[in-house]
C-alpha cells in the first residue's frame, strides 16, 4: 500500500471520527432538552396524582367521620327514656357489627334539656345503658354553647376553632316542635371520636390505601392542627427531624367540607317568608373553624379543615425525586454515547492494528522470501555445477558440498522458526519439562551461536553465580529462547565487540526466581521502538535500513517461551552504550527436584 493511500485512509478515518463526535454531541444536546421536558411533565403528573390521592384520602377520612355520626343521626327525640336507651343500644350494636373502624367512636352521650337544665347521660359502651353523669372534663365549651342555644343567646363563632388538644366532639341535634309548630332543638347526641385510634389505625390505613406501594409508604406524612402547626397529631416517621409540614409536596385538610368537631350547629333559620319557613336540617352539621365570613377555598389545597395533612416524598421532595430520575437518565444517555464513541475508537484502533499487522505480515512474507531465495539460489547454482561436472577438483567438490550443507542449515533454521512460531501461537510451546541447570543451558546456547559470534568478532563473557538454583522447563524451548537473544547480541552488537551473559538468583530471595542477562554494546534500541520489539513480524528501522537479515519472529518467540514457563522478559537500553535483555524464570520447586531425583517416582 502506497504512502498516499495510507494518508488518504488515515484522513478518512479522522473525518469519520469528527463527524461521529459532532453527531453524538448533537444527539446528547437534543436528549438533554428532551429529558428536561419529560422531567417537567413527570413532575406535574406526580404532583397532580398526589393531589388527587390526597383529595380521595380526605374524602374517605371525612366519610368515616360521617359514617360515625350518621349512626346516631335521625329521630332520637322521643321523651321515653326506655325507648331512647334501646334505640341508642341498637344503633351502637349496628355500628360495631358493620363498621371496619368500630374503634373510631370513643364515647357517646345524650343531652336533654329539662326544666332549664341540661341532663347529661353517658352511654355505657358495654351494656348500652344511658347513665346520668357529670359533664366530662374538656366538654365545658360544648356545654356552655348548648346552654346558650337553649336560652336563645347568640353564640359568637370563634376564629380558628377549638384548641388543638380539645376532644373531637360531634354534636348531633334532634328536633321537636316548638311555638307556632316551628322546629326546635329538643336534644343532642354527642359523639366523641378517639384521637389515638385515628393516629394508630384510621390514618395509616388510609395512607397505605391511597399513597402506599404495597405495605411501603414512599412519603413522610405529618398531621398538625391548623390553628397550632407545632402541635403534631400524627407523624409517620417520629424519628425524622425534618418537618413534612414545612417542606410539603402537597397538603389537604381533614374535617373539612362542613366538619369541625366541637362546634354547635346553628339552628333552623327563620325569615325569608316567615318563621319556620325553612325545614329542619336532618343529621349532623358542623362549623369548620374557618372563622365568620370566610369563604371556602378550592378543594385539596389544605386550606380548610381542623387538621392539615402534609406529605413530603422521602427523596426530599417530588422535585428532588424527578431530578434524581433526570440525572440517572442523563447519566445513562451520556454513558451510552461515551460507550458508542469508545466502541468506535476501539474499532478504529483494532482496524489500525489489523492494518499494521497485515503490513507486518506482508513484510514478513517478503523477508522470508528473501531469506529463502538466497540459500536456494546458492544451493541451485552449486548443485547445477556439480551435476554438470563443471567442477572436477576434489577440493572444490568438497567446498561445494560444505556450501550446500551450510545453506541447507539456514533454510532449516528459517523453517524451524516459522514452525515454532506457529506452535507458540497455538499454545504448544512446552512439550516436556524437567529440572535444568542454567550453566549447561547457556553453554549449549552459546555453542549453537558459535558461528554468528565468530563472524561478529565479539568477546563473550559468561558468568553464573554459585548456588544458582535449577529451573524447571522445556530444555529445547528455553535453549531456543536464549539462542535467539545471544545471536541477536552478536548480530546487532558487533560494533561493540562484546557480549555479556550472566545468571544468578533474583535480587529478592523470597521470589524463588532465576535471572539470566544477555547484554551487548551495540547501537541500542530507540525509545520509540522499545515497546514493539516483542511484537510478531516487527523489525526495527536500523535493521531494515542496514538490511540485516531476519524474520521479525525471534524476540516474539522469546517472549512467548518465557511467559509459557511463568517468567518475564524485559529490555533495558541506552543507545550507543548498552542493551540488556533480562529473562526471569521460576526456580524448580523442591517437589519437582525430588520427583526427578527418584527413578521410581519418575516411572
Amino acid at each position: 500500500m502506497s504512502v498516499d493511500s495510507n494518508r488518504r485512509h488515515s484522513l478518512l478515518s479522522w473525518v469519520f471520527v469528527v463527524v461521529l463526535v459532532v453527531l453524538c454531541a448533537t444527539l446528547g444536546a437534543i436528549q438533554y432538552v428532551w429529558i428536561g421536558q419529560v422531567s417537567r411533565a413527570e413532575h406535574e403528573r406526580l404532583q397532580g396524582s398526589l393531589r388527587s390521592n390526597l383529595q380521595r384520602l380526605s374524602e374517605d377520612f371525612n366519610a368515616e367521620i360521617r359514617a360515625a355520626s350518621a349512626v346516631f343521626s335521625g329521630d332520637l327525640s322521643t321523651t321515653d327514656d326506655m325507648e331512647r336507651e334501646s334505640e341508642y343500644a341498637t344503633r351502637l350494636a349496628r355500628w360495631r357489627s358493620t363498621s371496619r373502624n368500630a374503634g373510631l367512636i370513643r364515647r357517646v352521650a345524650s343531652v336533654i334539656p329539662e326544666k332549664g337544665n341540661l341532663v347529661f347521660r353517658n352511654l355505657d359502651m358495654e351494656s348500652g345503658a344511658l347513665v346520668k353523669a357529670e359533664w366530662p372534663a374538656g366538654w365545658s365549651d360544648l356545654r356552655d354553647r348548648i346552654t346558650a342555644r337553649v336560652q336563645g343567646v347568640a353564640v359568637r363563632q370563634e376564629f380558628g376553632g377549638p384548641a388543638p388538644d380539645a376532644p373531637l366532639l360531634i354534636d348531633i341535634p334532634h328536633f321537636g316542635r316548638g311555638e307556632f309548630d316551628s322546629p326546635r332543638e329538643s336534644g343532642w347526641t354527642i359523639v366523641e371520636l378517639d384521637r389515638d385510634y385515628m393516629g394508630s389505625n384510621l390514618i395509616p390505613q388510609l395512607l397505605l390505601r391511597h399513597l402506599g406501594d404495597g405495605d411501603k409508604l414512599d412519603y413522610h406524612v405529618e398531621v398538625v392542627a391548623r390553628n397550632s402547626p407545632d402541635t403534631v397529631i400524627y407523624d409517620s416517621d417520629p424519628g425524622n427531624h425534618s418537618r413534612a409540614t414545612l417542606h410539603a409536596d402537597a397538603s389537604v385538610g381533614l374535617f373539612e367540607g362542613g366538619f369541625g368537631p366541637g362546634f354547635i350547629r346553628r339552628g333552623p333559620e327563620r325569615g325569608r317568608g316567615g318563621p319556620g319557613n325553612r325545614p329542619p336540617r336532618r343529621g349532623p352539621s358542623f362549623e369548620n373553624g374557618r372563622g365568620p365570613g370566610r369563604p371556602p377555598g378550592p378543594p385539596n389545597n389544605g386550606d380548610r379543615g381542623r387538621w392539615i395533612l402534609s406529605v413530603q416524598h422521602r427523596a426530599g421532595s417530588l422535585e428532588a425525586l424527578v431530578e434524581q430520575s433526570r440525572v440517572r437518565n442523563l447519566a445513562i444517555t451520556g454513558g451510552i454515547l461515551l460507550l458508542t464513541l469508545a466502541a468506535v475508537g476501539a474499532l478504529m484502533q483494532f482496524t489500525r492494528r489489523s492494518h499494521r499487522l497485515s503490513e507486518l505480515q506482508m513484510e514478513f512474507v517478503a523477508s522470508v522470501s528473501h531469506e529463502l531465495r538466497t540459500p536456494l539460489a546458492v544451493i541451485r547454482t552449486a548443485s547445477h555445477n556439480l551435476s554438470a561436472r563443471l567442477i572436477n577438483n576434489p577440493n572444490q567438490v568438497q567446498r561445494y558440498g560444505a556450501l550446500i550443507e551450510e545453506q541447507s542449515e539456514k533454510l532449516t533454521d528459517i523453517m524451524d522458526r516459522v514452525l515454532l512460531f506457529s506452535n507458540a501461537k497455538a499454545g504448544r510451546v512446552i512439550h516436556s519439562q524437567e529440572p535444568i541447570g542454567v550453566d549447561l543451558l547457556l553453554e549449549e546456547a552459546v555453542a549453537a551461536c558459535a558461528k554468528q559470534i565468530e563472524e561478529s568478532r565479539c568477546v563473550v563473557e559468561k558468568t553464573v553465580a554459585p548456588g544458582t538454583p535449577l529451573i524447571f522447563g522445556d530444555p529445547t524451548a528455553l535453549k531456543h529462547a536464549l539462542l535467539n537473544l545471544i545471536c541477536n547480541a552478536a548480530k546487532y552488537g558487533a560494533a561493540g565487540g562484546w557480549i555479556g551473559i550472566s545468571a544468578g538468583p533474583a535480587a529478592d530471595p523470597k521470589s524463588a526466581m532465576v535471572e539470566i542477562r544477555v547484554s551487548d554494546r551495540g547501537p541500542g534500541i530507540p525509545d520509540s521502538e522499545r515497546g514493539q520489539i516483542f511484537d510478531a513480524f516487527y523489525r526495527g528501522k536500523v535493521a531494515v535500513a542496514d538490511q540485516i537479515h531476519g524474520t521479525g519472529l525471534g524476540l516474539s518467540l522469546v517472549k512467548r517461551i518465557v511467559q509459557a514457563h511463568g517468567g518475564t522478559v524485559v529490555v533495558r537500553s541506552e543507545p550507543g552504550k548498552l542493551t540488556e535483555f533480562v529473562v526471569t524464570i521460576p526456580a524448580a520447586p523442591a517437589e519437582k527436584l525430588n520427583e526427578f531425583a527418584d527413578p521410581v517416582n519418575r516411572g
